[in-house]
C-alpha cells in the first residue's frame, strides 16, 4: 500500500537531503513492534503529508502522532532516540542509563568518580568491572539531532585514559587486569574520529555504531527502556525523577510510592504504571 506517485526529497537533522524511501520508517516502526497493518496505515497517513524538503523530524512526528492513538507503549519504543536526548540538559542522567545497561550486563558500575592517573587526577563518568574487565567509559551526551562528534574527542579522552592506564600499570596485583577505554555517544562519529578510535583501540559506541553492539541495539535488546518514552508522565514529572536518579521505565512498575513522591495525579498513576508495564514486557 502507498500513496506516493513521485520522488520526495527529505532534509535530515544534519542539514543534508535524501531522497526518502519508506525502508527506514518502516524498520524503525518494525522494531517498535508495531504490527504490519499499524505500519501500513502509517506509512499511507506519512506520505499523505510529504512535501520537498520536509524534514525527518516532522516524518517521525507524524508517525509518532498516529502510532499513540493506536498504542502508547509502541510509541514510547518508536521515539526511543529522542527519548534519551531528553535525559538532558545535563549528560549525567545519560551516564546513570548507560551505566544501567552495563549494570544488565553483569558489571558491577560506578558513575562519577575520581580517578588517580599517573600525572593528574580525572573524573570518569562510568567505570564497569567484571571477571578481569576494568572499563573506563567518557560519556558524550547530545540533546539535539544531527550532532556528530569529531577525531578531536577520541585524541583527547584516549589521552586521558592513558594517563590513567599508566598509574594503573604501576599497581601491583593489576598486572593481569584488560584495561578498556570507550567513549559513548547518543548520536554519531565522524568518520574520522571513528578512523582514529579503531587506530588506537579504543571502543566507540554510538546510536547506531558499530553494526553489532550500538547504544540503539543494547537498548532493545536489553529492554531497559528510559523514563522519557512515558507519554503519560508530564516534563515536570519525568524531571523529579531524573534529579532522584531513576532513569529506567522498569523502576516505576512496582513503585506506587516513588510516583506519589513527584507528585503524580492519583487519577494518572494507574496509567503510568500500565504503560511503563508494556513498554518493559512488549506489550
Amino acid at each position: 500500500m502507498t500513496y506516493m506517485d513521485k520522488s520526495i526529497n527529505i532534509r535530515q537533522a544534519s542539514g543534508e537531503e535524501q531522497l526518502y524511501i519508506d525502508n527506514k520508517l518502516r524498520g524503525s516502526l518494525e522494531r517498535s513492534g508495531a504490527s504490519l497493518a499499524m505500519i501500513n496505515d502509517i506509512i499511507y497517513e506519512v506520505e499523505k503529508n510529504l512535501f520537498e524538503g520536509i524534514t525527518t523530524k516532522k516524518i517521525h512526528q507524524i508517525a509518532y502522532d498516529m502510532l499513540k492513538k493506536k498504542s502508547r507503549s509502541l510509541a514510547g519504543k518508536y521515539k526511543l532516540k529522542r527519548a534519551i536526548m531528553e535525559l538532558g540538559p545535563s549528560g549525567y542522567p545519560f551516564e546513570q542509563y548507560f551505566g544501567e545497561i552495563l549494570k544488565n550486563q553483569g558489571f558491577s558500575v560506578e558513575v562519577g568518580k575520581i580517578v588517580e592517573g599517573h600525572c593528574v587526577n580525572h573524573e570518569v563518568d562510568v567505570i564497569a568491572k567484571k571477571d578481569n574487565r576494568l572499563i573506563m567509559i567518557e560519556c558524550k551526551f547530545h540533546n539535539s539531532t544531527g550532532m556528530k562528534n569529531d577525531v578531536k574527542i577520541p585524541l583527547y579522552i584516549n589521552s586521558r585514559f592513558h594517563d590513567i592506564r599508566r598509574k594503573l600499570s604501576k599497581n601491583n596485583g593489576l598486572e593481569n587486569i584488560d584495561f578498556e577505554g570507550w567513549i559513548v555517544t547518543n548520536t554519531r562519529f565522524s568518520e574520522d574520529a571513528i578512523k582514529y578510535g579503531n587506530c588506537a583501540g579504543m571502543q566507540l559506541i554510538g546510536w547506531d555504531y558499530p553494526r553489532q553492539g550500538s547504544l540503539k541495539e543494547r537498548v532493545e535488546l536489553s529492554g531497559l527502556y528510559p523514563i522519557t518514552c512515558l507519554s503519560t508522565l508530564t516534563k515536570k514529572e519525568k524531571k523529579r525523577l531524573l534529579e532522584r536518579k531513576i532513569v529506567l521505565c522498569r523502576s516505576l512498575i512496582d513503585n506506587e510510592a516513588l510516583l506519589h513522591e513527584i507528585n503524580v495525579n492519583r487519577r494518572n498513576l494507574s496509567k503510568v504504571q500500565r504503560e511503563a508495564e508494556q513498554i518493559v514486557n512488549g506489550l
